[in-house]
């Protein structure tokens, strides 16, 4: 875009141009080397750990799996999954919101994909900046919390929208909190809908990592994907 007096650059759609870029050469590369790769986003406290401590335990005798652990500081969750079955690295993002695809593409190439199947990418927890990053996966996989809300679709549009299933965690807590499991799901329709960008009815699994509640659903949604690659 240009005016008479000087040259204005879109720069948000130039960096998502290059980034998309990135993306597809990170996406063209694990698929290449069989490697199935999940971005894992939510809310911070939403219960991403304590999931992927669970899905490794129950998948580590049939996947070789892999975890990129991204977050501002320490290595609390990166000792967490390791300690369940997992290679991991921890990737500090210097205080950026998301990952993006070069981000990724950086550690899957210092962690080592070749012996492994599946890689678990645990986004930064928010429900805005890693919705408008593709970081080059096969699958967005996006947790909802039930102490969360169920109106947070009509919060957070593109992440709802983005995303490949959803997977309502916490469903213990339903008692203690007006978590309505209709409504969510038509606040979920009703972000789909106004998008392009969403591919058909989005997947909802009600699940409990801490009780096991639903997990079998998630974990066959999970290996169906995989075995498919």
């Amino acid at each position: 875009m240009q005016n008479d007096e000087f040259k204005i650059i879109e720069v948000k759609d130039r960096i998502l141009e290059d980034n998309d870029s990135v993306a597809n050469a990170v996406r063209s590369r694990m698929r290449e080397k069989g490697v199935f790769l999940v971005n894992l986003m939510a809310s911070p406290g939403a219960g991403k750990t304590t999931l992927l401590a669970r899905t490794i335990r129950e998948l580590k005798d049939i996947y070789r799996i892999g975890v990129m652990e991204a977050d501002v500081d320490s290595d609390v969750d990166a000792r967490t999954v390791a300690e369940a079955g997992a290679k991991v690295i921890q990737l500090h993002t210097g205080g950026s919101c998301h990952m993006d695809a070069e981000m990724t593409r950086k550690g899957l190439e210092e962690m080592g994909v070749d012996d492994l199947d599946l890689v678990f990418l645990e986004n930064i927890g928010n429900l805005v900046c890693p919705a408008e990053f593709d970081v080059g996966a096969d699958k967005r996989v996006m947790l909802l919390s039930v102490p969360e809300g169920d109106d947070k679709p009509l919060k957070y549009p593109l992440m709802f929208q983005v995303s490949d299933v959803l997977l309502v965690t916490k469903t213990d807590t339903a008692p203690v909190f007006a978590f309505d499991f209709e409504r969510l799901r038509a606040n979920v329709d009703r972000q789909r809908a106004r998008t392009n960008q969403a591919s058909g009815r989005l997947p909802i699994l009600p699940l409990s990592a801490r009780t096991g509640e639903g997990f079998d659903a998630w974990i066959d949604w999970l290996r169906t994907e995989v075995d498919a690659r």
